[in-house]
């Protein structure tokens, strides 16, 4: 029975490089993806792509490919990636000068694109905001993105003409996975059953050591093995459908029942209706089974017919925050941070400074669980202020008067910390399907 290997290569566009060369090194891989997009970043990635149109791609991108394309190359290991942003095209054709500069041969690399539907929003005004039941055109003209999370087609299309290495933009995580599946084992896209389990194992590898103890690890309760070097994810998928979840035996981390049923109900609102682009996977009757040490497999896992739908991340620009930090220790150093605290309220008021939020938390003893516990023989405490304001300056004052107890008191105060960035909100709308136009735009060596 024919069998396809996945490696997940990474969780987000931040993450580790080490375990997902191991992977292909060593693997066995058909396929290796790196999952790398979230709803803000595409949307500071379409910014940097307004100052600079070559650019708004992964910031790593360089980095990983400099590693990835000889072994992808060496090892037959095909790689798909959403790294390609808020600029797919611009990330394809970097890709390309890259392994050009290497030397490198017969390489097929893709962009697919139309994700990016910013050109076409206004006709979306009056969709409704998922998150707060308001018209979109409350954030207008404050919108500054808006990308449409499509489905696996684009990337199965790419494929089929050859590609070896395929970027998208904004495509739904699953899909990453859903595509090489669906191109290998040439299933219908009315397959819905083999869609939904194969969107299963896309949801299990794209976060990469999440499901290979990373956030499950609770140290006396949950213990992983060598979390320092935990290994990122293996799926092999078979023809009938069923798929194990797996690691590398020298990699560190754990793949047991347990990690397994905690990613498989991450981020899912409803088990028996997970909608995707693909198809509107169930997972409401699956089973989780250890075959051996860290290698489980999956069963029970359905699908049905897709929506006409796609779910739209609109990026807008919402105001500033500033966070100020200051830092006091030793006897009575509570009371001394609600002082500061108490200080800086007044300032504000004194001062007239405006703002939409204000927040004061006192890290260590409160900013969790509210002041729960007895202040008296705590060490240190640290004082946090954030506000959230419609002006940089006020922000920035607001910092300010947080910096300014260095010298006015409490005593004994050290260590501000005073940052101000401008906030990039997102509102989801659904756009019907059949709007969006998905291309292909191949770079070949």
């Amino acid at each position: 029975m024919k069998a396809i290997r996945i490696g997940g290569g990474a969780g987000y566009a931040g993450d580790r490089i080490e375990p997902a060369l191991d992977l292909m090194e060593k693997g066995n891989l058909d396929y290796i993806i790196f999952e790398c997009l979230a709803e803000r970043t595409i949307a500071l990635a379409q910014k940097e792509k307004q100052k600079n149109p070559s650019k708004g791609y992964n910031p790593l991108l360089e980095y990983r490919m400099e590693k990835v394309l000889p072994l992808c190359v060496s090892k037959g290991c095909k790689v798909i990636t959403n790294m390609g942003a808020a600029n797919p095209v611009g990330a394809a054709r970097a890709v390309k000068e890259m392994a050009l500069k290497m030397g490198l041969q017969n390489l097929k690399i893709a962009a697919v694109t139309g994700d990016d539907v910013f050109l076409n929003i206004e006709q979306y005004l009056d969709s409704t905001i998922m998150e707060t039941g308001k018209p979109l055109r409350e954030r207008y003209p404050d919108i500054i993105s808006a990308n449409a999370y499509i489905g696996a087609e684009g990337i199965a299309r790419a494929l089929k003409e050859g590609a070896h290495i395929i970027i998208t933009g904004r495509a739904s995580d699953p899909s990453l996975t859903v595509a090489p599946l669906i191109h290998e084992f040439g299933w219908e896209w009315t397959d819905y059953e083999r869609l939904g389990q194969a969107t299963a194992a896309g949801h299990l590898l794209e976060c990469g050591a999440q499901v290979t103890g990373g956030y499950f690890a609770e140290p006396g309760y949950k213990d992983v093995p060598e979390l320092w070097n935990a290994g990122f994810p293996i799926s092999e998928f078979s023809e009938n459908g069923d798929f194990t979840v797996s690691k590398l035996d020298e990699a560190g981390g754990l793949i047991s029942k347990a990690t397994v049923k905690e990613q498989l109900l991450y981020e899912i609102h409803d088990p028996e209706n997970y909608l995707t682009p693909d198809v509107v996977a169930d997972f409401s009757q699956a089973t989780v089974e250890e075959i051996s040490a860290n290698n489980i497999i999956i069963k029970g896992i359905s699908g049905k017919q897709k929506s006409s739908y796609y779910k739209t991340s609109v990026g807008y620009q919402d105001g500033y925050i500033v966070e100020a930090e200051i830092s006091y220790g030793g006897s009575g150093c509570m009371n001394r941070a609600r002082l500061a605290e108490e200080i800086v309220r007044k300032r504000i008021a004194y001062t007239d400074l405006s703002y939409e939020e204000l927040q004061t938390d006192f890290i260590g003893t409160s900013s969790l669980y509210g002041e729960q516990t007895s202040t008296n023989l705590i060490p240190e405490v640290r004082l946090r202020v954030a506000a959230r304001c419609e002006e940089r300056k006020e922000a920035m004052a607001i910092g300010q008067e947080v910096e300014a107890l260095y010298t006015n008191g409490p005593a004994g105060g050290g260590g501000v910390r005073v940052h101000v960035e401008e906030v990039i909100s997102i509102a989801s709308i659904l756009i019907p399907e059949a709007n969006v136009r998905v291309d292909v735009v191949f770079e070949e060596l």
